[in-house]
């Protein structure tokens, strides 16, 4: 049986908390660190249990991890093993490690795509983009597998989608490519940015043009780094909502601005409140004659960055049931992103899915059939209910709305929260949240 969150909620939180490095940056470092055989030292790693998958898959392969509190110590010296085709968890992040394995080894093989049940996750974007760069490419049941015997070399790639896999794909397997490759459509999230930084400190050139283009121009050699990973944005959307929604005010250390600009203007249009501080930025419920003030419905679509992410949608549904009339949101990014509406349901929201787009706004979904559009009617009070985590983002929305609703809820199958949460329950209590982990 797994483990479960046992919920008192009701209750509105307050306090500090600061954030976690970011878990889409660090994986994806930890594997940029196959790039040298010199040392690369990661700091303001987040405690989650993706990162011991990530570490499973680098000591398989021949790196030396040492890993003590949220610093990463990696060193591979040697590709001891470029074939890795099996984990103890299924992820998504082996397929990133196709470009480093064949620059220093020729040849790979890594697992099939896991991670989130969040809808298609098609790889083939990342497959032609590798191609291109001249590896030869299988794929198998379990597997894909690539050969480069005369290395990479550059090329033009017009990614037909600006999808953040494949951009950091692209990124790790040009760097160590022979000549030049441009990357138009490249996606330009904040995670990707800091990738960039990170290898550029290892010595690679890499140009940032507009619109969407990516420009590296190959080296022979990488070398070691230490780089500071950035704060985890999904944490602090996750944290700012809680605040808003149990009617608290949470200080969320870490977060930066420039990276959360597209939901700060949605916390305003919500009429929520926020606070850039030195350190971070608070969140509140606005007050109004001593009263919290309602809070209003949004039309909400996500896109790529900067658009509003797709993983700011979940933690917002909970707010959105308690706005007075009718919001929507328009998934554009996965097509399988709202199974958490039968649990909001469950605990007394008003929330419709659709597989059709919202009137002059269609989006490639459009006539497929997934159910990609929402609308959500409020204020509806939430009651307590037992609930089962279907993926990552969902059953942080699980959480928040165990938290706002009075009573008692059981949230299990929490190994999908701990894939990317930091010891979230203790952290949780830290602001007056009563849950205990069972």
């Amino acid at each position: 049986m797994s483990e479960r969150f046992i919920i008192n909620g009701g209750k509105p939180l307050f306090g500090e908390v600061t954030l976690a490095g970011a878990k889409n940056a660090t994986s994806k470092m930890m594997v940029a660190s196959l790039l040298t055989d010199e040392p690369c030292i990661f700091e303001n790693v987040p405690q989650i249990s993706e990162v011991e998958i990530i570490v499973e898959f680098l000591k398989n392969i021949g790196s030396e991890v040492d890993l003590a509190g949220s610093t990463a110590k990696i060193v591979t010296p040697e590709i001891k093993n470029s074939k890795v085709t099996e984990l103890t968890r299924r992820n998504r992040i082996p397929i990133l490690a196709l470009g480093p394995l064949l620059a220093r080894a020729r040849e790979a093989e890594v697992p099939v795509v896991g991670g989130d049940k969040i809808g298609a996750r098609p790889v083939d974007i990342h497959l032609e983009a590798l191609a291109k760069l001249g590896a030869r490419m299988q794929i198998t049941k379990g597997s894909y597998q690539a050969w480069a015997p005369d290395g990479l070399r550059g090329a033009e790639l017009e990614l037909r989608f600006p999808s953040v896999g494949a951009t950091e794909n692209a990124i790790l397997a040009a760097v160590l490519a022979r000549g030049k490759t441009v990357i138009k459509n490249a996606a330009l999230e904040p995670e990707i940015l800091d990738l960039v930084k990170l290898l550029q400190k290892m010595g690679a050139i890499i140009e940032l043009c507009p619109p969407r283009t990516i420009t590296i121009e190959g080296v022979p050699k990488l070398h070691g780094v230490s780089h500071r990973i950035m704060p985890d944005r999904n944490e602090a959307v996750s944290f700012a909502c809680l605040a808003i929604a149990t009617g608290g005010r949470i200080l969320v250390k870490g977060a930066v601005q420039e990276h959360l600009i597209t939901f700060l203007n949605v916390v305003r249009r919500l009429g929520a409140e926020y606070e850039v501080t030195d350190d971070g930025i608070a969140f509140s419920r606005a007050v109004v004659e001593g009263q919290s003030s309602a809070l209003k419905p949004l039309e909400i679509r996500t896109d790529v960055h900067p658009g509003f992410m797709t993983d700011w949608q979940q933690p917002l549904a909970v707010l959105l049931t308690q706005a007075e009339g009718t919001s929507t949101i328009h998934e554009t990014i996965y097509d399988d992103r709202f199974g958490y509406a039968l649990d909001l349901n469950e605990m007394g929201a008003d929330m419709k899915v659709s597989t059709d787009c919202p009137p002059n706004d269609s989006c490639r979904f459009a006539g497929k059939g997934h159910y990609h559009f929402a609308v959500i009617k409020g204020p509806t009070p939430l009651t307590s209910k037992n609930l089962h985590i279907r993926d990552l983002r969902s059953g942080m929305l699980d959480v928040i709305a165990a938290l706002v609703a009075k009573g008692v809820s059981e949230v299990d199958g929490i190994e999908e929260i701990d894939r990317g949460y930091e010891k979230i329950d203790e952290r949780l209590r830290q602001l007056g949240a009563d849950i205990t982990r069972a």
